[in-house]
């Protein structure tokens, strides 16, 4: 070990470097922004520009604001082919953004590189003849809903209008269809020709042309290129029942009971969808159950343990399932974290969560924060999620075929100094919780990306052999690993 004198230098030898690095990356960068500018006149907007800040603070938690050294929003693939090039070239960092949802850190962002902001890739065009739409990897669920209630058919997409295209479909994409249909990356026909890799060739991957790609990319996140657009299956969903059921907190047993009713009933009806969350830490707020039946069908029988809790307010009622899905709630606190983690239900295991919930001293921490609050959010998966999966040609995720429940903790707060400590409670909570769930032997490995945060190992969980798999496909679509370390936000390999 160095003696103390001799560790400051070293130290301090570390940090010159270290910030001339910085310098180096960031003229660099400054250097690869001015070299597209010249390319492609008024394609961006530089740091001294009017429009920069609003695309840089774009994202709807502060959590993903960040620096860029510059902001690229390109037209066509071949825009996309030659920046990819040039960043590569030149080695400089960059993002990629569909609609920028997540709340984690540079998932979506960057600071000190190029920000590659897939906006402008937003079409959506219906092929009636096969039942397949093909939607921009830029666009928001909202927008792509619209277009194809024109001819009464939708996709398996996001459950909220805002979210984007590319980020949800390449994190899986659990949607109010799931049940039906399966997840979002299982309804991706095709990557649609035009998969820029790394070294600014396009490729098509679909179950017939580079099929290994195809897989990985259901769920392989930004890992292995750009994605410009997706070919989805659509279907004859138009006319549902569904809305909001609100709840008082006091409510909270009796709705954990109801859930692993719902959960475990035999012959589950795949047309029934919901997603139960509770603001623990605001009585004000309570709970609410977000509830469709995709047939317009009045309060049907697969919703039945709920019917006899006492609501504070319902608004289910027949109609669209776009009316339904423009009703979700959207917290207005600037800042989150999310946590994800995966079990079997039961009652007493429900039961034990809770406790947790109402008894972890993480709570007090959450709540002396500004504006501080968690909530949580129980969201079901049917056995038949994992069966539509492996039946459409598999996906990245090591799901099991199983009932279960993806587990969230949401946590709110005001403040960005207060983001290690919000961060830091959250996942002593959740630790907590999955205390619980290995000692009831219902544990199971799998983590959501979409509802994940930053330090979560996500793709670490789809499985030992998944990895491997997915480690073979960068080797040939990326061997120098430029997704894997010039792209540093997101969930990597692991």
């Amino acid at each position: 070990m160095p003696r103390p004198g001799l560790q400051l230098a070293w130290l301090s030898l570390l940090f010159l470097n270290l910030v001339s690095g910085l310098a180096i990356a960031r003229n660099d960068s400054a250097a690869a922004c001015h070299e597209l500018e010249r390319i492609f006149q008024n394609f961006n907007v530089l740091s001294s520009e009017k429009n920069y800040t609003a695309l840089s603070t774009e994202n709807w938690s502060q959590t993903a604001w960040a620096k860029p050294s510059c902001i690229m929003q390109p037209r066509r693939v071949s825009d996309v082919q030659q920046v990819v090039r040039i960043l590569t070239r030149r080695n400089i960092p960059f993002a990629i953004r569909s609609g920028g949802h997540m709340p984690s850190p540079l998932a979506a962002n960057i600071n000190n590189g190029v920000l590659i902001d897939m906006a402008l890739f937003n079409s959506v065009n219906y092929d009636a003849a096969n039942s397949e739409a093909k939607v921009g990897a830029g666009q928001r669920w909202g927008n792509v809903y619209d277009a194809l209630d024109a001819y009464n058919v939708t996709v398996v997409g996001g459950r909220v209008l805002d979210v984007g295209v590319g980020g949800l479909i390449l994190g899986c994409g659990l949607s109010y269809l799931s049940d039906l249909h399966g997840l979002a990356c299982d309804n991706v026909v095709n990557f649609e020709n035009k998969v820029v890799l790394a070294d600014g060739s396009v490729v098509n991957a679909n179950a017939d042309s580079n099929s290994d790609l195809w897989w990985a990319l259901k769920g392989g996140s930004n890992n292995f290129g750009i994605i410009t657009s997706f070919t989805l299956s659509t279907y004859p969903i138009h006319d549902i029942w569904g809305g909001t059921k609100f709840y008082t907190l006091d409510q909270m047993p009796a709705l954990f009971s109801a859930m692993a009713q719902y959960q475990t009933q035999s012959n589950k009806d795949p047309y029934a969808n919901l997603i139960m969350q509770a603001f623990i830490t605001d009585a004000s707020i309570g709970a609410f159950i977000n509830m469709v039946y995709l047939k317009p069908e009045v309060s049907p029988a697969a919703f039945s343990p709920f019917y006899s809790i006492p609501t504070v307010n319902d608004t289910t009622k027949l109609q669209t399932l776009t009316e339904f899905i423009s009703g979700q709630i959207v917290p207005s606190v600037p800042r989150f974290d999310w946590f994800t983690t995966t079990l079997k239900p039961s009652v007493s295991l429900y039961s034990k969560i809770e406790n947790v919930l109402n008894t972890a001293p993480e709570l007090r921490t959450l709540t002396s924060l500004t504006a501080g609050a968690m909530a949580l959010a129980i969201q079901p998966i049917s056995a038949r999620v994992g069966h539509v999966g492996h039946r459409r040609g598999g996906n990245a995720l090591g799901l099991q075929a199983t009932v279960q429940t993806w587990f969230t903790l949401d946590v709110a707060h005001y403040r960005a100094a207060d983001d290690e400590a919000a961060h830091n409670a959250t996942r002593g909570v959740l630790a907590r919780i999955e205390s619980e769930t290995r000692r009831d032997g219902k544990y199971l490995p799998y983590q959501f990306m979409n509802d994940a945060s930053f330090d979560q190992d996500v793709i670490g969980h789809y499985g030992a052999q998944n990895v491997r798999r997915l480690k073979n496909v960068q080797e040939r679509y990326d061997p120098e690993r430029v997704f894997q370390i010039l792209v540093p936000g997101g969930f990597k390999l692991p």
